[in-house]
């Protein structure tokens, strides 16, 4: 699966503890981030990630694009909800298109745990059908 992975400031080390946690499940993933948290769970974690630019740089619209192109399956989105947030339009677009594509999102680490399990567990297995589905029916 392709995961997401973004972390407002004061969320970013509930992230990265939380990425640490799951490593053994991460390690097997395509991952993708906004730039510090990227930076920060390749240097501190060890996984391989593709960093976009930071989220107020257009991270968060460069992550939207590729929810839109059927490229991502899952957002993990670590956000503080007690600290305004310049780009929150950009927060909101980002929220917005994981609802249109059916994207699965967990804003916090109680669903995130619930997402990352079921994901574990197979539960996510209809992304992968849906992808299969797609190319071959482009063929």
């Amino acid at each position: 699966m392709k995961i997401a992975l973004i972390a407002h400031d004061n969320k970013k080390q509930n992230l990265l503890n939380f990425v640490t946690a799951y490593k053994p499940i991460f390690k097997d993933h395509d991952l993708f981030a906004t730039g510090t948290t990227g930076k920060r769970i390749a240097e501190e974690v060890g996984l391989e990630i593709h960093r976009f630019q930071s989220g107020p740089l257009g991270g968060d619209q460069q992550i939207g694009a590729k929810i839109a192109n059927d490229d991502l399956d899952l957002i993990i989105f670590f956000r503080d909800p007690l600290t305004a947030q310049p780009h929150e339009p950009d927060v909101t677009a980002l929220l917005r298109l994981c609802d249109v594509y059916k994207i699965p999102v967990a804003t916090n680490e109680a669903s995130a745990e619930i997402i990352v399990r079921g994901m574990e567990n197979g539960w996510l297995d209809w992304r992968m059908l849906k992808q299969s589905a797609t190319l071959y029916d482009e063929k």
